[in-house]
């Protein structure tokens, strides 16, 4: 997002931090005013047409949600209404990362923040790697109703609530692939301590002691404190591959036994 709707992105995620507290169902309450709006681009063209007063689309968000979300939720889509957006979809979009926001910043009240950044990225990786799940995810024939009822049936009770409700949005697919929206939830989960994420592909599972040194080694790399998902792949060999926002250092051995065999093939 850019321009005019990233400013108003900002201003809609100040208001989650103002209401953070005073409402433990703003994330699920901003999610369905998100449904709302995708079954209603009418509705959405109105709130984010610049030729309204800003006060008068924040009436109107009043008068249409009426009782059906809390103070605290309302408030914040009254501070998206009366912002401006580059396109009409921009307004879900920013309400749908204010949901996840408001999640993060629950479990991040708990304590479970950490928790939530780890539960997201091995939910992923459960559901990638079995074929059948991840097929019924991805189709779009599927009812996502369908597919939150099911994600229930397999992670309630084994990942945190934050995360359940998060992939259960996620299979909505709003703005890319499951997959894709997952990583931007756990990403704002990274966000809330100003961390990085990091993917560390290693043979065998790292002690205690090895992943804060990795960590720290990585912190004084990047200048920020670093979030380790650890993928254990038998396939590394030795070593470690690390990917951060897309640049990977890659020291497995399976790499460099690659690169070996391309130079002797000439």
């Amino acid at each position: 997002m850019r321009g005019i709707s990233a400013r108003s992105q900002h201003e809609v995620l100040s208001a989650v931090e103002s209401a953070q507290g005073s409402s433990a169902a703003l994330g699920s309450q901003l999610f369905g005013v998100v449904a709302l709006l995708d079954a209603n681009p009418a509705l959405r063209r109105v709130l984010t047409d610049p030729s309204t007063e800003p006060e008068a689309k924040a009436g109107l968000a009043a008068t249409v949600l009426g009782s059906q979300v809390d103070g605290a939720t309302l408030d914040v889509v009254k501070a998206a209404a009366a912002s401006r957006w580059n396109a009409g979809r921009d307004l879900a979009d920013a309400l749908e990362t204010a949901g996840a926001a408001a999640l993060v910043g629950r479990a991040d009240a708990a304590g479970d923040v950490e928790r939530v950044e780890t539960d997201l990225f091995e939910l992923g990786r459960t559901v990638a790697g079995d074929v059948e799940l991840r097929g019924v995810v991805a189709d779009r024939s599927v009812p996502a109703k369908a597919k939150a009822v099911l994600l229930a049936s397999i992670f309630e009770g084994k990942v945190s609530a934050e995360t359940l409700e998060l992939a259960q949005q996620a299979v909505v697919a709003r703005t890319g692939s499951f997959e894709k929206v997952l990583t931007a939830f756990g990403e704002v989960a990274a966000q809330r301590r100003d961390r990085l994420v990091a993917v560390v592909r290693v043979a065998y599972e790292l002690s205690d002691d090895e992943r804060s040194r990795l960590a720290a080694a990585l912190a004084g790399k990047y200048g920020r404190d670093v979030h380790l998902n650890i993928v254990v792949d038998p396939s590394v060999v030795g070593g470690i591959a690390v990917s951060v926002e897309g640049e990977v250092v890659d020291g497995t051995m399976s790499s460099r036994l690659e690169a070996a065999r391309r130079q002797l093939a000439g």
